[in-house]
């Protein structure tokens, strides 16, 4: 009978993994608006649900078309040994030098995040609101994955060394856990980003470095945790699923001395000042008094679409789970 109630529970397990999980982003996003000066928060304050809420519309766009799932990694310890001096900054070079298709399939998350804050930029230049909004909504997105460690190494989800599920226990199970209780996210305020390339390139780097930490910890602790107290079964969004145990989540983030909660941090300073310095570099516009503050029939669609895609669909290109 015990044997039956484990194979019935078995079958409720969820297995779909969001980077930073709908949860993480989430919060993330509408942290980084309290980092903002009084001219941006007029906007952003009144639509912070607005903007928590749109943080995931980039992973549900995974569940639409494949070309959306390299946007959010980059495999970067293909290229070599850290610094990555092997790959090329710059997109063409990089291209040039290893072809589209090997950029393509290894990930782009640091250069679509430039091509994202150009997009904020124009869409400042424009005083779009909606456009402002939504494109503020999915760049919080696109940089905070380039927070996680695990976005930056083939062993994306401990695929090859036998630690499968590892990324979902870093950036969901971790922080919907202990964020509410533990993690500190009162940040001093956004501040100008001079070069973008290399910021986000420096996240990146940094996320690489932490990867190895990462999995190892993970590994280093399964020894001490036998299966029955690794995982454990519990109730979420009315289901019963099995997933990494409260004890053994508290003890691996106490192993990583609290990696995630400053990698969520960083993210919030990091989004909050890709949004300020997109506002700056577009001429610092009255946002009280925007020209376009409805959103099209178009963007009412998109949003329609991405739901009906991630109910319905499975994840198209590389799956993180």
């Amino acid at each position: 009978m015990k044997k039956i109630i484990i194979l019935l529970l078995l079958v409720c397990i969820g297995t779909r993994c969001f980077c930073w999980g709908f949860y993480g982003h989430q919060r993330i996003n509408y942290f980084s608006v309290f980092l903002l000066p009084p001219e941006m928060m007029v906007l952003f304050k009144p639509n912070i649900q607005f903007l928590s809420d749109h943080s995931v519309d980039p992973d549900k766009r995974r569940y639409a078309i494949p070309q959306e799932a390299p946007r959010h990694y980059i495999d970067i310890d293909v290229y070599g040994k850290y610094p990555y001096t092997e790959l090329p900054r710059k997109y063409n070079d990089a291209v040039a030098k290893f072809s589209e298709d090997t950029i393509q399939a290894y990930g782009i998350v640091p250069w679509w995040v430039q091509t994202m804050q150009q997009r904020l930029t124009n869409a400042f230049k424009e005083k779009n609101q909606a456009k402002i909004l939504k494109l503020s909504a999915e760049i919080g997105h696109y940089i905070a994955d380039a927070h996680v460690p695990l976005h930056a190494t083939h062993n994306h989800d401990g695929q090859h060394t036998g630690q499968k599920g590892i990324h979902g226990f870093w950036e969901s199970r971790v922080p919907e856990l202990l964020a509410e209780k533990q993690f500190d996210f009162l940040i001093g305020k956004a501040t100008y980003i001079i070069d973008v390339e290399s910021f986000i390139w420096a996240r990146v780097l940094e996320s690489g470095a932490a990867a190895d930490t990462v999995l190892r910890a993970e590994a280093e602790l399964s020894k001490q945790f036998p299966g029955d107290r690794k995982y454990a079964f519990e109730e979420r969004n009315g289901k019963v699923i099995r997933q990494y145990s409260s004890a053994f989540t508290i003890a691996y983030d106490k192993m990583l001395n609290g990696m995630v909660e400053r990698r969520m941090r960083q993210s919030i300073y990091a989004i909050a000042s890709f949004w300020y310095t997109a506002w700056v570099n577009a001429g610092q516009p009255d946002l009280k008094n925007l020209q376009v503050k409805a959103f099209t029939e178009e963007d009412l669609k998109e949003f329609e679409e991405l739901n009906s895609a991630w109910k319905n669909n499975t994840q198209k290109g590389r799956e993180h789970d």
